[in-house]
């Protein structure tokens, strides 16, 4: 294996190790357990389906998404599942303090801002393009 990857793969484990030793030291740590073991069930019998069947559909549309614009969708996607409970939840909560923030704005700036960034690098290549070009031609 390569320097970078040892290097990657070793702060990895020892972030895994570090989160070991935070999660032995609360109070009820089954409960985290049972919670993040509830996360893994949740997204390999929901959200890996949805992207698979997601990626089967756009390819058969003859949308095929590479690289950048790949990462943007991916990214947007991600953000949207995590804004999905308070997106959806209707109303007010009891208590204020449980989700204290504007979340239907804070995730269409979230976008927004991942559309600017798509539309700077789409420019970007573009310039590029036009870059290369004139230096051929001239």
């Amino acid at each position: 294996m390569s320097g970078p990857r040892c290097v990657t793969g070793g702060f990895g484990l020892a972030l895994a190790g570090w989160g070991g030793w935070l999660l032995l030291r609360q109070p009820e740590p089954w409960r985290i357990a049972v919670w993040l073991g509830g996360a893994v069930l949740v997204h390999d019998a929901l959200v890996a389906p949805l992207v698979l069947a997601a990626a089967a559909l756009a390819a058969s549309a003859g949308l095929r998404p590479r690289g950048f614009p790949r990462a943007v969708l991916i990214v947007a996607g991600s953000l949207t599942v995590i804004a999905l409970p308070p997106l959806l939840r209707p109303g007010g909560v009891a208590n204020p303090t449980v989700l204290p923030l504007d979340y239907p704005r804070n995730w269409l700036l979230a976008m927004a801002a991942l559309a600017l960034v798509a539309l700077g690098h789409v420019a970007a290549r573009a310039a590029r393009r036009r870059l290369r070009r004139a230096h051929r031609e001239g």
